[in-house]
């Protein structure tokens, strides 16, 4: 089936309402969950939903939280989320990161106990809509999903990278992508009937590759959530060592570094750190070539021969901004098992589906 965006946020806004978050937060959630699968990110999309109310009945996500400055100077701010919504503590340390690049040049923005950012890539748009370039390390404390190059037993979360680069006439170029070689969200819509997932997602306790969600979530009724704990596999990182060792990376400057922690297995809840590098391109831009060398480089990069006759060289943002295209026009594809779901947890708080 496929649904509208506007009525879909309005259904999503008015389910986190009647779940107890002000109407403000709760537009927020939708409208950042909505856009997800507007990029075609479904696996940060609306099927977060009944997850997102699973962690607020049991307090583990918490509504309407502001963030708390735990130390600030000139070019480092250092944040705690207080366990609220990754949709509000985050853009509110991205707020908080560009005004301060754009008074000093550059700034770090540690983010630490933050509620699922959602996709990390709208963070690095709304700094390249400030004509900022912006790196965004990412780790899930307590989420403990993938085994290091070489094992099979978990030990790392899918540690988010994003990268933003801004271009003058809005063509941003935006990369935006898990270490795990697909992340935990698409194991999560193949798990209910949607697309199905690359061979070698997953690694089973024998050491075989797989592309079996139930190696993440075991056997469960598909009208319940799945638990990530209960399956005997784990994810695979992206790239072999190199993509294992970007993610452990990824725990140490966005776990270790920002005070959020690195996973592991005895958290009691399950939260982000974010680590955040902001540079004001106005500081280094001069003598105004940025703009041109960018444009230059990229028409370059895109001038490859594809492989295919009817293929062509994209660039990070260019998939995303056409699927918004599309999706737009047509509406939002969802299986039948992952709509049946998001109605359900609908109906858990009151809410019907229109």
């Amino acid at each position: 089936m496929h649904i509208q965006a506007d009525g879909l946020t309005d259904y999503i806004c008015e389910i986190f309402n009647a779940a107890g978050c002000s109407p403000a937060e709760s537009r927020r959630i939708a409208e950042n969950l909505v856009d997800a699968n507007l990029t075609g990110h479904d696996s940060h999309g609306v099927i977060r939903t009944p997850r997102y109310l699973k962690w607020l009945t049991e307090e583990k996500l918490l509504p309407d939280r502001d963030i708390s400055v735990v130390s600030e100077s000139d070019g480092l701010l250092i944040l705690d989320g207080n366990y609220g919504f990754g949709q509000t503590v985050g853009p509110l340390a991205v707020e908080r990161g560009i005004a301060k690049a754009r008074a000093h040049g550059v700034a770090i923005v540690a983010l630490r106990h933050a509620g699922h950012l959602g996709r990390v890539g709208a963070f690095a748009e709304t700094a390249a809509a400030h004509n900022q370039v912006s790196i965004h390390f990412v780790n899930v404390a307590g989420s403990v999903l993938v085994a290091p190059f070489g094992g099979t037993d978990r030990r790392m979360s899918t540690a988010p990278v994003a990268i933003g680069m801004p271009a003058h006439d809005g063509e941003h170029v935006i990369l935006d992508f898990a270490t795990s070689l697909v992340a935990e969200g698409k194991i999560l819509v193949a798990a209910k009937g949607g697309k199905k997932l690359p061979d070698g997602s997953l690694v089973g306790p024998d050491g075989e590759m797989s592309a079996d969600p139930t190696l993440l979530y075991g056997e469960a009724d598909p009208a319940v959530t799945p638990d990530d704990r209960r399956g005997p596999g784990a994810m695979t990182a992206m790239g072999a060592h190199k993509g294992s060792g970007l993610a452990l990376m990824c725990e140490l400057l966005a776990g270790a570094l920002t005070g959020s922690g690195a996973t592991g297995p005895d958290y009691p809840r399950v939260y982000n750190g974010m680590l955040s590098i902001y540079m004001a391109v106005d500081r280094f831009d001069t003598d105004d070539a940025y703009a041109d060398e960018l444009k230059r480089f990229i028409t370059y990069v895109k001038s490859s021969n594809p492989v295919t006759p009817d293929g062509e060289v994209l660039v990070p943002g260019e998939p995303e901004q056409r699927t918004r295209e599309q999706r737009l026009k047509e509406g939002l594809p969802f299986a039948d098992d992952a709509w049946a779901v998001i109605v359900s947890a609908g109906e858990s708080v009151g809410v019907k589906a229109p």
